[in-house]
């Protein structure tokens, strides 16, 4: 019964995966909101890792490692959102993303390996560890801004 019930929830992701991106948004506007928001939720937690490893507030791993996981949940969701015709109205997506596919989409791989360093990092229950996991994480999320982003 396990085994069936695993079959029909892999299937069920296998089919929502093929699906068209274009096809989970209404309108151009709600793929910028989507992703503006899966940003914006990201951000609160991987800052809440960074007062940590900057000392502005105590380690404590597990709390360190339940907002990497959730980072890392999240780092998928805003690059589905990046659809042709959601570089105008109200975003700071650069159009290059556009012209640049592959670099961007590199650059988003590379921030996920990051990320998935982080929880590593974080399940280690290493300050230091954390640390350098955070600045690399941050480097790569700094290097797409830099690029893809407008000021």
């Amino acid at each position: 019964m396990q085994r069936f019930a695993l079959a029909v929830t892999a299937a069920a992701i296998a089919l929502t995966a093929a699906l068209p991106a274009a096809a989970q948004f209404q309108r151009p506007d709600d793929a910028v909101k989507y992703r503006k928001g899966a940003f914006f939720v990201m951000g609160q937690h991987f800052s809440r890792i960074g007062a940590m490893a900057q000392g502005r507030v105590p380690f404590d791993a597990a709390a360190a490692t339940a907002n990497a996981e959730i980072v890392q949940t999240l780092s998928a969701l805003p690059f589905t959102a990046f659809l042709d015709g959601t570089d105008r109205g109200d975003t700071r997506a650069l159009p290059k993303i556009w012209t640049e596919r592959a670099q961007f989409d590199a650059g988003a791989k590379k921030m996920q390996e990051e990320v998935a360093k982080l929880v590593t990092a974080a399940k280690a229950n290493d300050l230091e560890q954390l640390k350098a996991a955070f600045g690399a994480t941050g480097q790569s999320c700094k290097a797409c801004h830099d690029t893809y982003r407008k000021d």
